[in-house]
């Protein structure tokens, strides 16, 4: 049986620490797919119960030498996961922590700092602090150390377990010039002589401050891009009002009274009351009441949406104006708020295709500079250079090849580029769906509901023998008993323009043909040709505008008052607002747009016309929309398929990138890769634009991450020191490594001052 689940990972120090954990999931037998993310420090797994289970698989996470907690598991393949977001009071604490740590750090070390310093621009320094100037940095030295012991501990343990990690990297340079400088301190003080000896405690020092200091800022700004999911979950209300019936016992019928409750105590089925100003606590259906309520946390849309009874309400947006009551349609975890979470959690937890280049550099990079240190020592000391040349060498390429920036380059943009979609009411589902996105060059829209609003509407009023007025008016009350969609157009048109309608009888329905019906007196035929000339009716006079409107896409019905044709009614199904906009600005963009429908050729030719389609495909079953998909993918074409039914769900599968609208059917929105919760085409390009900044981001954090290790280790390793004496020194390689991580973090930060509008 396929299981999923998500266990929350403590103790990772860099992002070789998560592809050494994900290396160890995926030999575990019956893991599917093991992925790590060191920013959001949780384990996705994907693993079949018959052959190992949740407890196993933290067993094999606490065996890699870090801590596996609150792992969650779901049955069946087709269900996600609810992510419990990592507490943000842990998140704190450490950051407490590592500040603390820091500040410690660089109090202690400051006295060798300035010794070091000061013997080198001529500072005064105390007689007392010359004398024992060695033992003072032992002593100050050891106590840094000591405030920094975690970091030597897991690097320590890494090189144990033959996975060394960025902490083994900073244990081996730190620990050999501390350690050199103390057989060489003792030495001395076995048998002293007039020259002082070369001692390396300041490099260890300011490595370990640098160090700790790159962590506390690491953890702060890696904090930041979590921000959209922590927004996000503060949405919610804590509580809700629900109407209860308690005994009356003055009466039978019993009493209602308005209680407040925690909103975890909300069930489907309850009445709820929203107050003005209130929050709606959870999803609904509005069943008393009319008000405007501000969707914005939710949809992104600024302009505040009219409830009245019957619409939806959606969980977290604010209740503006009237009173409201609604029942409960879905609570908990099932509510949109929790969708949307969950799905950007998703997103954030998941790599990229961009991303595995980097893992795979981060797996045998450790191993790589370890060598490459120890290489660079045996040459400088074969060269004839001194033992404290030659580990300065060895300690600067350890120290400034650390692969934090590379694990951060793509996961944190990564984040951010969720967050930035989520809060242009766009969900995407994946890190691979945002770098699919940016890559498409043709979309495919579904015709019905997607670009047209999917409910027919009366287009014209054609006068032959009576006013438009009397026209409608008789069809409207012929059509007023009937089901039928093109029924209920006729009928809306009518009351919306505010025509009382007269009496009917005998009204009958003909399959396929229209509706006979008497209307105040009158025999009223209503459809098409067929039936007028079944009835005895000629209609050839009017054929020549019969076919102007169907050559339009309008369905075009006939009235016949005493078997005189009164006029034309035309019904067409209108295009959304937004879709000529969103056609145009694709074009601009230089991809392809494409409607597939399974309406006949002359209306998909009409809407198509309209909005200068490159490609149109017509009266297409649902079950060969995606064979469609796959023949324009044969010629080629990167394509995004957008739809929002039940029959569009095999054709956004087989399309490289699946958008659902958010008002679609389950089936639509669960196979669609992306989601827009706006039902508004222009997040289509929105969706794209963001993908293409996101992945922009990615790769600008990957070229400073990959320029500055190509450039750093050479230089840390002496290259240009036999040509002009520049030689790296380990205080400075450890803070342009601390430093670089977190450009690359702050880069990715700078994200969140995207315009969608440029």
């Amino acid at each position: 049986m396929g299981k999923k689940t998500i266990i929350n990972i403590s103790g990772m120090h860099c992002n070789s620490c998560a592809v050494n954990i994900e290396h160890d999931l995926r030999k575990e037998k019956g893991v599917k797919s093991a992925n790590v993310n060191y920013v959001t420090e949780k384990a996705h797994i994907e693993y079949d119960s018959k052959l190992t289970n949740l407890d196993r698989l933290k067993e094999v996470i606490h065996k890699a030498g870090y801590k596996a907690t609150a792992g969650d598991e779901m049955q069946g393949m087709e269900h996600e996961l609810e992510v419990m977001p990592k507490d943000t009071k842990m998140e704190s604490h450490e950051i407490y922590v590592l500040k603390n740590r820091f500040v410690i750090s660089l109090i202690l070390a400051l006295p060798i700092i300035y010794m070091v310093m000061g013997e080198m621009v001529g500072l005064p320094i105390p007689g007392l602090i010359e004398k024992y100037n060695i033992i003072i940095q032992l002593i100050l030295s050891t106590a840094v150390i000591y405030a920094s012991f975690p970091i030597w501990t897991s690097g320590f343990k890494s090189l144990l377990r033959l996975r060394p990690n960025m902490d083994s990297l900073i244990f081996v340079g730190t620990a050999a010039a501390y350690f050199y400088s103390l057989v060489i301190s003792i030495s001395y003080w076995m048998s002293p002589t007039e020259m002082m000896p070369k001692i390396y405690f300041e490099s260890a020092v300011f490595i370990l401050v640098f160090i700790s200091l790159g962590k506390y800022l690491e953890a702060t700004t890696k904090g930041k891009t979590s921000e959209a999911i922590k927004k996000l979950m503060g949405l919610a209300p804590k509580t809700a009002t629900v109407l209860r019936e308690i005994p009356n016992p003055k009466s039978q019928i019993p009493k209602i009274i308005e209680k407040k409750i925690p909103i975890s105590e909300v069930k489907v089925g309850d009445i709820v009351l929203v107050k003005p100003g209130e929050k709606i606590p959870v999803d609904g259906q509005v069943i008393e009441g009319y008000s405007s309520v501000d969707e914005k946390a939710i949809t992104g849309e600024s302009i505040p949406v009219e409830k009245k009874v019957g619409d939806e309400v959606i969980g977290a947006t604010i209740n503006k104006t009237g009173v409201l009551r609604f029942q409960a349609t879905k609570v908990g975890k099932d509510t949109m708020l929790a969708q949307i979470i969950k799905i950007v959690e998703d997103a954030m937890g998941s790599k990229a295709p961009i991303q595995l280049l980097a893992d795979k550099v981060s797996l045998y990079f450790v191993p790589t500079v370890i060598g490459l240190a120890l290489l660079s020592f045996v040459i400088w000391l074969i060269a004839g250079l001194s033992f404290a040349f030659a580990l300065t060498i060895f300690v600067a390429v350890l120290i400034i090849a650390c692969p934090c920036a590379l694990g951060l380059a793509t996961p944190t943009a990564v984040m951010m580029g969720s967050g930035l979609a989520a809060k242009h009411g766009i969900l995407i589902k994946s890190a691979d769906a945002l770098e699919k996105a940016q890559k498409i060059n043709e979309v495919i829209f579904d015709k019905t509901g997607t670009l047209t609003k999917g409910e027919p509407e009366v287009i014209d009023i054609v006068k032959i023998n009576e006013d438009e007025e009397k026209i409608l008016q008789i069809a409207g009350s012929a059509e007023k008993n009937s089901e039928h969609p093109l029924a209920q157009a006729v009928v809306k048109k009518a009351q919306e323009n505010e025509i009382e309608f007269l009496p009917a009888q005998d009204f009958e329905a003909l399959p396929g043909k229209g509706v006979k019906a008497r209307v105040a007196g009158m025999n009223i035929l209503l459809g098409t040709r067929k039936l007028l000339e079944e009835n005895g009716i000629e209609t050839s006079k009017i054929e020549e505008k019969i076919r102007e409107l169907e050559h339009q896409g309008k369905t075009t019905i006939i009235l016949s008052i005493d078997k005189e044709i009164a006029g034309l009614i035309s019904i067409a199904d209108t295009l959304k607002e937004h879709s000529k906009e969103a056609v145009d600005t694709l074009h601009k963009m230089g991809i392809k747009v494409a409607i597939i429908s399974g309406d006949n050729q002359r209306v998909a030719d009409a809407i198509g016309n309209k909005l200068n389609i490159d490609r149109i495909m017509a009266e297409v079953l649902p079950a060969d929309k995606a064979k469609e998909v796959q023949k324009l993918q044969k010629q080629g074409s990167i394509v995004a398929a957008v739809g929002d039914g039940i029959n569009d769900a095999p054709m956004l599968a087989q399309a490289n990138l699946g958008i659902a609208l958010g008002s679609g059917t389950d089936v639509a929105v669960e196979t669609g890769e992306i989601v827009l919760i706006k039902d508004d085409l222009h997040d289509v390009i929105t969706a794209i634009d963001v993908s293409k900044f996101t992945l922009r981001k990615i790769k600008q954090n990957l070229f400073w991450a990959f320029i500055y290790n190509i450039i750093g280790i050479p230089l840390a390793a002496g290259a240009l020191y036999p040509v002009i004496g520049l030689l790296l020194s380990p205080s400075i390689a450890a803070a342009a490594m601390a430093f670089s991580s977190v450009s690359v973090v702050l880069n990715s930060l700078s994200m969140k001052f995207y315009n969608k509008n440029k």
